[in-house]
């Protein structure tokens, strides 16, 4: 019987301690976390935008119409209906190293949660010892022979604190924040990586068709060279003209270097993107005229951009765990309770552990309270405000930055598709101007000077034009990034990087190594 009282000793207080546990569960230090509210705006531009862009011949001129809270396609690259496309965006996402990282932030936030969850629990370590020693009567003034003795204990201990004032409580909370916050910019990378490979491939169509363009331009130079020589063997141009015709070739030859330069360069980014080394450049190519232009896009309420855009949510988040910090501060002012208990054993050997008699426990019941500390814990609750308040002004920045980019994005699809209308007239103008002037030269109806003048401008026009198309391309992939990407229709989060909570957990074995003989 005088065993069984300890054991009933240490159930009753593993007992007091869960019940006080419980009764104090709705006691918590600080700001209780709400979320920021939705934003009233009902537009992004100070008037109404026209609900279809204009529309003109020739690849990337369809018009394009805004349709009002439209879902977004998880896989919004898609819409441009490019299979290359979306076999390298399917590359980038398992291969981006990028990718890799912003899983195992998350991994690393979700396992932080889960350990700050443990303070929540007491804490039970098992303990043994044993000992064997000589003791000597010659320390007590004492003469004769020493005797041998032994001492052998075993005990479990457990310790609790609890959380009377929700100081833990606040650092879990924090925590799962942060680990929200991580879980968003996985997002955020997602978005990220998926619109840059869909802008690098189309700046790679672009350039090829410029350098396409520019290859053709010089064709024609070439051509007109042959006509200025020939007419200047006849006398019926100067070497003046001759010359002049020669440096405009050479002129438009000089273009194609750095053209040629900003394409391998695309390339190689194209290459980091997916994954590759610049060495593994497969050589997909693109064509504008291949890529298909979006005609219905999406175009959410600002209340919902703030639910739809990752960084927005992460910077929420952010605002969440530094709330949560605040009560944590809060909390550490609080007196700090302490729950301690030991059941256990000691006797003269093992042998003789488990004999009556041999039983000894213990209990107590600590409380402390910082009394001074030169304001040490005062101005820690300070710095938590003002960070909290720091999130909270970043919060709001990062709304705003949202709300620019959509309006920019807007306004670019709008503008652009003018753009392309303008530039495809102008190179139309230009093509006939030069056709005319170069069979007006030929008749000697005009002068040189206005021969080259058609060619620089058909030169400018063909130029412009192609880059006008781009711009219609990269303006889409531009507005489904400012509006999140969709990514609420997709799953990017690897079910590992969530990871689950555990109780009891040993080191793994293989992370156990033992020396080895001779070292």
């Amino acid at each position: 019987m005088r065993l069984r009282s300890p054991f009933l000793t240490v159930f009753a207080l593993a007992l007091l301690a869960v019940f006080s546990a419980a009764l104090l569960v709705g006691c918590s230090s600080g700001p209780d976390f709400e979320r920021p509210d939705k934003p009233k705006a009902t537009g992004y531009t100070p008037e109404s935008l026209a609900p279809q862009t204009s529309s003109t011949a020739g690849p990337g001129g369809a018009a394009q119409s805004f349709v009002p809270e439209k879902d977004i396609p998880g896989e919004w690259w898609t819409l441009f209906q490019s299979s290359q496309l979306d076999t390298l965006i399917k590359e980038s996402l398992q291969a981006n190293p990028d990718v890799d990282a912003a899983q195992a932030a998350l991994r690393q936030a979700r396992e932080n949660f889960y350990a700050q969850q443990g303070g929540l629990f007491p804490t039970l370590t098992a303990n043994g010892s044993g000992q064997h020693q000589l003791a000597s009567p010659a320390s007590q003034g004492q003469a004769g022979v020493g005797t041998m003795f032994s001492v052998s204990a075993a005990s479990l201990n457990i310790s609790y604190s609890p959380d009377v004032f929700g100081g833990v409580r606040r650092q879990v909370e924090s925590k799962e924040a942060t680990a929200e916050f991580q879980r968003f910019q996985l997002e955020a990378t997602y978005l990220t990586l998926t619109s840059n490979v869909v802008v690098a491939a189309i700046n790679l169509a672009s350039l090829q068709a410029q350098i396409d363009a520019t290859k053709g331009i010089i064709a024609i130079l070439n051509n007109s060279l042959t006509v200025v020589r020939r007419q200047f063997d006849l006398g019926g141009a100067s070497r003046a003209d001759v010359l002049a015709q020669e440096a405009a070739l050479t002129q438009t030859q000089a273009t194609l270097p750095p053209l040629q330069k900003q394409l391998a360069q695309q390339r190689n980014q194209l290459m980091r993107l997916v994954g590759r080394s610049p060495d593994q450049d497969r050589g997909e190519s693109f064509e504008l005229a291949k890529l298909k232009l979006p005609q219905d896009l999406p175009l959410s309420l600002p209340s919902q951009l703030v639910e739809q855009r990752p960084d927005v949510r992460a910077a929420e988040a952010q605002l969440h765990a530094a709330s949560a910090d605040v009560g944590v501060a809060v909390a550490n002012q609080m007196p700090q309770f302490t729950i301690t208990g030991m059941l256990g054993f000691t006797s003269g050997g093992i042998a003789s552990l488990l004999v009556p008699g041999a039983g000894v426990w213990s209990i107590g019941l600590g409380i402390a309270q910082t009394v001074f500390d030169g304001a040490k814990l005062d101005h820690q609750r300070k710095a938590a405000i003002a960070a909290y308040e720091r999130a909270a002004a970043q919060y709001r920045g990062t709304v705003l930055s949202a709300f620019q980019d959509v309006a920019n994005a807007l306004r670019a699809l709008q503008s652009d598709a003018d753009t392309l209308r303008a530039q495809v007239a102008a190179e139309q103008t230009a093509a006939a101007s030069l056709r005319l002037s170069e069979e007006q030269y030929r008749l000697g109806a005009v002068n040189y000077l206005i021969l080259l003048n058609a060619q620089q401008t058909y030169q400018t026009a063909v130029i412009n034009r192609l880059k006008a198309q781009a711009a219609r391309y990269t303006d889409t992939a531009a507005l489904f990034q400012a509006l999140g990407g969709g990514w609420w229709n997709r799953t990017d989060v690897d079910p590992k990087s969530m990871g689950k909570p555990g109780v009891f957990a040993l080191p793994p074995v293989q992370d156990i190594k033992l020396p080895r003989a001779g070292h």
